[in-house]
C-alpha cells in the first residue's frame, strides 16, 4: 500500500459531509485523475456515487453494505472495496476510519 502521493495538487478547502462526521480533501494528479483523502468519525452514513469508486481503508475498521447486497462486510486498514457508479453504500464506523477514495 502506498503511504503517500507525490507530485500532486491538493484543494485547500475541505469537503465536510454529514455535519462533520466525514471530512476529506481532494487530491488532483497530473494525469487528470482525482482522489479524496479523508476521515470518517464514528457514525453510520450513506454515500451516493456518481462514478465508480474504490474505497481504500488506510486505518480503522468499518462495516459496509453496497447497494443491492444483503450482507454487511467488514474492512480494516489495508483493505478496499468497490462501489459501482450511480449507486450507494452504507458504512458503519465504530472508530475513526482513514480512507482514500479513488474515483473512476
Amino acid at each position: 500500500m502506498t503511504t503517500q502521493f507525490d507530485n500532486v495538487s491538493v484543494v485547500k478547502k475541505s469537503n465536510i459531509f454529514f455535519d462533520g462526521k466525514c471530512v476529506s480533501h481532494n487530491v488532483l494528479f497530473a494525469d487528470g485523475t482525482k482522489k479524496s483523502v479523508g476521515v470518517i468519525f464514528p457514525s453510520s452514513l450513506v454515500f451516493n456515487t456518481g462514478v465508480p469508486e474504490i474505497m481504500e481503508i488506510i486505518a480503522g475498521t468499518c462495516r459496509v453494505r453496497v447497494k443491492g447486497e444483503t450482507e454487511w462486510k467488514s474492512y480494516e486498514g489495508g483493505q478496499s472495496f468497490n462501489v459501482p457508479g450511480n449507486s450507494s453504500f452504507e458504512i458503519e464506523a465504530t472508530v475513526v476510519v482513514d480512507y482514500v477514495c479513488h474515483f473512476g
